[in-house]
């Protein structure tokens, strides 16, 4: 099998994410209820479905209930490979913001401002960072409001996923990429977007006209697996930066993350790519580029 032993609650976490972008996008709601339906399976059988896709094979997946062929399929890639391919594709397609709208209590400007802020993506993020405070500093967050996130999560989630959720705390989930390797698939994005060779979509928000605009870019380097874009945020739009704010998410067995380059303004750095949240990393980078010119 693959190169992780995932457990069933983790396969379970990848059905539910489907089932909620699948929702988002106004799916037919049978389909996303087979995908919720198969996560509920997961958790529920004792078996580790590994175990028993070792033994049975797909057959033996599909004599669970709720899980048909297709899903049988989707848990096989993600016990062989650790992720799933469908899942980024969703992911490619459909806003972080669109997906904290689906919580009670949060709208969507509330919903931009928490990626602006806390430059997070997933249902699990939000839940960790509705726990550790980092959503009360979120402009619109009162105290109230915040444990309606916290408890809508907790039953979205369920019980395992929140328990790991306070086991990581406030810690990332992956020690992040380095610089360079950032700074290269950054440049090879944006190189290849401008000469038209990456495939488009059309995002639904800040889009009206439903126009394919959106170059995505999926790559693996150095261990790594990338999903790339320009930012679709309404500051990006604001600002006039679609073309130059780059949003990076990448993962490897160890987790997940993003992280967003920019061209810096202002500063030492002014006119450089730049990594959010890790400016100082970048001065060093640019200081060594310079000193081997």
């Amino acid at each position: 099998m693959g190169r992780n032993r995932l457990d069933n609650d983790d396969i379970a976490d990848v059905l539910d994410r489907v089932a909620d972008l699948l929702d988002i996008e106004g799916k037919d709601g049978f389909r996303v209820r087979a995908w919720r339906n198969a996560a509920r399976t997961a958790r529920e059988t004792v078996e580790p479905l590994a175990d028993i896709l070792e033994r049975d094979g797909e057959p033996g997946l599909v004599k669970l209930p709720g899980i048909g062929k297709s899903i049988a399929a989707a848990i096989h890639e993600v016990v062989d490979s650790g992720r799933l391919g469908f899942l980024k594709k969703l992911e490619s397609e459909v806003s972080s913001a669109d997906l904290f709208v689906t919580v009670p209590g949060i709208g969507a400007d509330l919903a931009e401002k928490i990626v602006e802020t806390l430059g997070i993506h997933t249902l699990e993020e939000l839940e960790i960072a509705a726990h550790d405070g980092r959503l009360d500093e979120v402009p619109g967050f009162g105290e109230r409001r915040v444990r309606g996130v916290r408890e809508a999560l907790t039953g979205r989630l369920g019980r395992e996923a929140t328990r790991r959720a306070h086991e990581r705390g406030s810690q990332p989930s992956v020690v992040p990429p380095s610089i360079e390797l950032l700074m290269r698939i950054d440049a090879e994005y944006r190189q290849r977007a401008g000469a038209g060779e990456l495939p488009q979509i059309a995002p639904k928000r800040f889009n009206p006209e439903g126009k394919a605009w959106l170059p995505i870019f999926n790559v693996e380097r150095d261990d790594w697996a990338f999903t790339v874009m320009f930012s679709n945020t309404g500051q990006a739009h604001e600002l006039g930066k679609t073309n130059d704010w780059v949003v990076l998410y990448f993962e490897r067995d160890e987790g997940r993350g993003q992280c967003t380059v920019v061209t810096e303004g202002r500063g030492p750095l002014e006119g450089k790519r730049v990594v959010r949240g890790r400016e100082s990393d970048c001065a060093g980078y640019w200081q060594k580029r310079a000193s081997e010119d």
